[in-house]
């Protein structure tokens, strides 16, 4: 049995602010039959893991208002145009670490495939240095960690790093950070 598509007649652009868009499709499906389809359109995001030079990963911890926790993450954050997710990775990394290095990418994945078009873009970041363009967002604040692989395993399985993005991003690039204990 082949899958089909469906067919997308129209899209409502219902709001727009920085970050994303939400908008309502309206689509037919192969039997001919008519929906609408309700979703937040973002131009992607981007994950980096931080290698030091010792090993160690970094990641860091914030404030996440919509739950009212801190969280430990990854460094990363929503592409502002189409197409950017290099630059933005490098933005990213200095504006949350301070540190600029070296990216490779490692893999993509869908963060909530039937609410959101978002792709998010995994990179690896080694031969770090300090930024002289360091420049904090003025929404954010961070603590900044350095930890091994198993000590993020054990965080995990522990629920104290519990970000879904983080979480999609470390299986992501586990198997390919190979001079890491």
């Amino acid at each position: 049995m082949e899958l089909k598509k469906w067919n997308r007649i129209s899209t409502e652009l219902k709001f727009k602010n920085g970050w994303w868009s939400y908008k309502v499709d309206k689509y037919t499906l192969p039997d001919g039959s008519e929906g609408e389809y309700h979703y937040a359109f973002t131009h992607g995001s981007v994950f980096i893991i931080p290698v030091t030079a010792e090993g160690k990963i970094i990641l860091v911890k914030q404030y996440r208002y919509l739950n009212d926790r801190f969280s430990l993450e990854f460094p990363g954050g929503g592409v502002k145009s189409e197409n950017d997710h290099d630059k933005q990775a490098e933005k990213e990394l200095i504006e949350e670490t301070g540190f600029t290095g070296e990216l490779t990418y490692a893999g993509m994945f869908n963060p909530y495939n039937g609410v959101t078009n978002e792709i998010c873009k995994v990179y690896i970041a080694r031969n770090l240095k300090p930024s002289s363009a360091y420049k904090k967002d003025n929404s954010e604040e961070f603590i900044i960690y350095e930890l091994t692989a198993d000590e993020i395993d054990k965080m995990i399985a522990e629920n104290e790093i519990y970000d879904g993005m983080t979480l999609a991003s470390w299986a992501l690039v586990k198997e390919q950070i190979t001079n890491i204990k």
